[in-house]
Parts: C-alpha cells; sequence; structure tokens
C-alpha cells in the first residue's frame, strides 16, 4: 500500500518522500529529525515505530542496532516494513514476513527506499536511482523519485496520498507538504512544491528565526 524514500544530502538536509493508496500517509508514516535521522513505519503502519527510532538515534545508537532492537522488541513486527536513515546516510530497512503484495527495497550512499503492493519489485530501485541522477533541492530530488515509481507504475492499485518533508536546522520541517487524498496526489504534490512552496520556503524560516528580518505576507492588511 505504500512506497516511500529517505535520504540526506550534502548540505545536511533529511528528507522523506512517501506516496499510498491509503489516505494522508505523510501524517502516519514518516518521523524526522534535525541533525539525527529519519523513519518510516509503513504496510500496516503503526506510528508508533518511527519515533522509537528516532529516539535510538538520538541516543547514538546505529541504524542496524536501533532497528534490530525495535524488530526484537515489537508485537507484530512481522506485519511492519520500517526504513531509517542517519544523518550519515547509513541507513536499514525491516520488510516483515507479513508484508503485504510484491514488495522490495534498495539503497544507495544517501538514500534508502522500500515498498510493499508494488507493481514490480523494481520500483524502490528506481526511485534511489532517480534520487541519485536528480540534482538541486533535496525536495526536487525526493519528487524525481516519486515521479519515477509512478512512471514504473506504483502500486498495484491507484494511490491516493502522498507526502514531502525535510528537515535541515531550524528546528522544525522546513517543508511539509502533503496532498492527503487526490486522484493524482504525485502531480498534485508536484505542482504545489514547485510552483507555491518552494519559492516561499526560505522567507517562513526567516520569519521564524528572526522575524525582525522576516519579509511581509503581502496579504491585506499587511501592506
Amino acid at each position: 500500500m505504500t512506497f516511500s524514500l529517505l535520504a540526506v544530502d550534502d548540505t545536511g538536509a533529511i528528507g522523506s518522500a512517501i506516496c499510498s493508496s491509503s489516505p494522508a500517509v505523510a501524517a502516519r508514516c514518516v518521523s524526522l529529525a534535525d541533525g539525527i535521522g529519519g523513519a518510516h513505519s509503513q504496510n500496516i503502519t503503526d506510528p508508533r515505530l518511527g519515533p522509537q527510532l528516532i529516539d535510538g538515534l538520538r541516543d547514538g545508537r546505529t541504524v542496524d542496532d536501533v532497528l534490530a532492537a525495535i524488530v526484537e522488541s515489537t508485537p507484530d513486527i512481522d506485519y511492519r516494513q520500517l526504513l531509517v536513515i542517519d544523518r550519515t546516510g547509513r541507513s536499514a530497512i525491516h520488510s516483515g514476513a507479513h508484508v503485504l503484495g510484491t514488495h522490495g527495497q534498495a539503497y544507495s550512499a544517501h538514500a534508502v527506499a522500500a515498498g510493499n503492493m508494488l507493481a514490480s519489485a523494481e520500483i524502490p530501485q528506481l526511485m534511489v536511482e532517480a534520487f541519485d541522477a536528480t540534482m538541486g533541492d533535496l525536495e526536487l530530488r525526493l519528487l524525481a523519485a516519486l515521479q519515477a515509481a509512478v512512471s514504473a507504475g506504483g502500486e498495484e492499485g491507484p494511490v491516493r496520498s502522498a507526502g514531502i518533508a525535510v528537515v535541515r536546522d531550524a528546528g522544525w520541517r522546513v517543508t511539509d507538504v502533503r496532498v492527503d487524498w487526490a486522484d493524482d496526489p504525485v502531480e498534485t504534490l508536484g505542482q504545489i512544491l514547485v510552483a507555491t512552496w518552494l519559492p516561499q520556503r526560505d522567507a517562513y524560516v526567516t520569519r521564524g528565526l528572526t522575524p525582525a528580518g522576516a519579509p511581509t505576507y503581502g496579504v491585506p492588511g499587511d501592506e
């Protein structure tokens, strides 16, 4: 029901791209922390597991150790698919014995991808390759990974929700763009991200950190 990718870049940013046939996938499955790493809890989702993986990274443990501890201690872990990446790009995946349908996973030096109920097991590898081949902001590289997955067939059924999120060093998600239900969520997400959000992203960081130097909103009442 889900395909996703976690990645880091040379600026220290950490990001997530995720898509599903289920509603509001990015609200339920994604955990990110500045300077620490990222995690996805997907398939038959347990939203508690992502924060637990992040907490383990925050304690200074390796991705392999953190994931192994969660797998060993969590009931019904065979129903879960988990991805985790640290700030350096080291990553690990758990795909349980009861993960749904065709599933797959792939790694590169700076990205990790996995999915279930896939049109083909090669979808995660295509996502990683698209991410690695794309230049520019991390958000655009994450979008390219989702677009590559959809172009290759994505899930066995129609996808309905998608999201892209990025942390850098602000203390919050500097990008968190989601489409919670749509006929073509990746297309809609891309339009919002490129045309509306990215041109304003840095201004919203400035407003949060140094409000006295922030640009105006340009709305009625704020002339």
